[in-house]
């Protein structure tokens, strides 16, 4: 099978937008997850409100919710979007002793969401790192990927 042609490159090899202006507008999901492994006590001081910054799952859903918003700031071929929904889901698993998190972004529009819901759960995650840090340096930011998206002309994607 002949590899696919990139669409953010030119025929000379350099970066371009790739031009949407007579793709339809079609409604469009993605879902994105990952993970933040730290210490059982890391964790434990997370869920009873111990960490001096504040509240880590609060201010970390909120910095992912901002990070979607933003994301045509941050990766250079990204178009802004008006991004119609915004889900950035925190879950603490003692068990684990992570913070999973996922983001659902939606959208009506010429081109998805992918990049949005990957953006926000790397942000949480980032987040979660930054207020913690000086209890848990050694805390791992993992198997951050797009779990489904749907809409547009490719249609759908579940990972396996």
């Amino acid at each position: 099978m002949p590899a696919k042609r990139l669409s953010h490159i030119d025929a000379r090899g350099r970066a371009k937008m790739v031009d949407v202006s007579d793709k339809p507008d079609t409604a469009r999901a993605a879902t994105a997850a990952g993970r933040i492994v730290m210490s059982p006590d890391t964790l434990a001081l997370i869920q009873r409100g111990g960490v001096a910054k504040g509240d880590v799952l609060a201010v970390a859903q909120i910095a992912g919710i901002m990070a979607a918003k933003k994301t045509h700031e941050l990766i250079p071929m990204c178009h802004p979007l008006q991004l119609t929904g915004i889900n950035v889901i925190l879950t603490p698993d003692e068990k684990a002793h992570v913070i999973d998190i996922s983001a659902t972004i939606r959208t009506t529009g010429k081109t998805g969401v992918e990049m949005e819901a990957l953006t926000a759960v790397t942000v949480a995650a980032l987040t979660v790192y930054d207020m913690c840090k000086a209890a848990d340096r050694a805390m791992r930011i993992e198997k951050i990927r797009l779990l489904k998206k749907s809409g547009g002309k490719s249609g759908r994607y579940s990972a396996r």
